[in-house]
């Protein structure tokens, strides 16, 4: 029977598998639907953020469905319970009566990986990218996991920053640069140095008094708080904007005079499993040459990112790295580090068919229900 139009891709898989329908999350929404050794993944409906996104999703799922013509073994799902993927997962699970398996976003993201590889065995999995709920609420995004089929452990994680304003600090990236001056005990520099900022002196405020500032861990608000730092992006007016212009002003030094060393003080990593790059904000915090700034910001990076992974295969024994999450679209970060992780002697798994971030989640979704079947049996 001739597959559906809204396939896009179909992943051989290493094993086979109970049919499992995978829902996938919230950006660049994909559904993927996995059975016997195939993953078929779907052409992606957009943000779930309109009716018109939110009726195809519900529309691919049920063509992928119908054209299966047999009831999958669990619905698995984003661990965000405000996503219409997962509202709409509960009711159609409860519409087949079979159960729901609920994922933790960047344990999808290292998944997907091992299912593109047909990896099997553990992997140290470094997932990053703009943010994903994480365990007990938080708002993950630079994460060393431990993923081992089903389960996965949270080795280590990027030192948290503050988000002044929430939500709103995403879309600002000055305000990222303000959080990171303040954790640099420089809160005062903040109302001066944005002064072209409306609310400039509330943030530095805000941020003293710890209001309306939720904590995270991700990577994608280092991208913009490296960009703010430096002056290459206040505020965002499409997706990665700060994080492409820092890796644009950074490639534009490397053209004309090649790559710099990291900063050897740039980062440090806690007995704990912590990567704090709070060193290398306050370099770029009195860098003059925005350039050179977002050129040592990427070198510094993957040397820090390395550093981190190394200790942890060595504390672990875990030789093979699986790299996933929108940051990998920066082909500064991704070329740079799997060049110093295969120097160390270790194997990196990329995405290849797929990209590196969130189409790739309904993938490994599945991937990870299929392992938890197995698990079970």
């Amino acid at each position: 029977m001739t597959r559906p139009g809204c396939v896009e891709h179909v992943i051989s898989l290493p094993c086979p598998v109970q049919p499992v329908l995978a829902v996938g999350a919230w950006y660049k929404n994909t559904l993927c639907l996995a059975s016997g050794q195939q993953a078929f993944v779907s052409k992606t409906v957009g943000d779930l953020d309109s009716a018109d996104a939110c009726r195809a999703h519900e529309e691919t799922a049920r063509s992928l469905l119908e054209w299966q013509n047999e009831k999958p073994a669990a619905i698995a799902h984003d661990l965000h319970p405000d996503f219409h993927s997962t509202r709409f997962a509960a009711r159609l699970a409860a519409e087949l009566a079979v159960p729901l398996i609920a994922v933790q976003h960047h344990h999808a993201h290292i998944a997907a990986v091992c299912a593109e590889h047909g990896e099997r065995a553990p992997v140290l999995g470094l997932a990053l990218d703009g943010v994903g709920l994480g365990g007990e609420g938080g708002a993950w995004g630079g994460e060393l996991l431990r993923v081992d089929g089903a389960e996965f452990q949270r080795l280590g994680h990027l030192r948290l920053l503050p988000l002044p304003g929430g939500d709103r600090a995403a879309r600002e990236p000055w305000r990222m640069a303000a959080a990171a001056l303040h954790e640099l005990g420089r809160n005062g520099e903040i109302p001066a140095r944005f002064s072209g900022q409306p609310g400039a002196a509330t943030v530095a405020e805000m941020l003293r008094r710890g209001l309306n500032c939720p904590s995270t861990s991700s990577m994608g608000r280092a991208f913009d708080a490296a960009a703010g730092l430096l002056g290459l992006c206040g505020r965002m007016e499409f997706e990665a904007q700060a994080a492409i212009a820092l890796e644009q002003a950074a490639s534009r030094h490397i053209a004309a005079q090649g790559m710099p060393q990291s900063q050897v003080d740039g980062w440090q990593v806690s007995p704990e499993g912590q990567l704090d790059l709070l060193p290398l904000f306050a370099r770029l915090a009195d860098t003059k040459d925005a350039e050179h700034g977002a050129a040592v910001f990427h070198a510094t990076l993957v040397a820090a990112l390395a550093d981190w992974a190394v200790k942890a295969a060595h504390r672990t024994g875990i030789r093979t790295i699986a790299c996933g999450g929108g940051c990998f679209f920066n082909s500064l970060l991704s070329a740079g580090l799997l060049k110093q992780l295969e120097k160390a002697g270790l194997k990196v798994l990329a995405m290849r068919r797929l990209q590196p971030g969130d189409t790739g989640i309904a993938l490994g979704q599945a991937w990870v229900a299929h392992s938890s079947f197995a698990t079970v049996g």
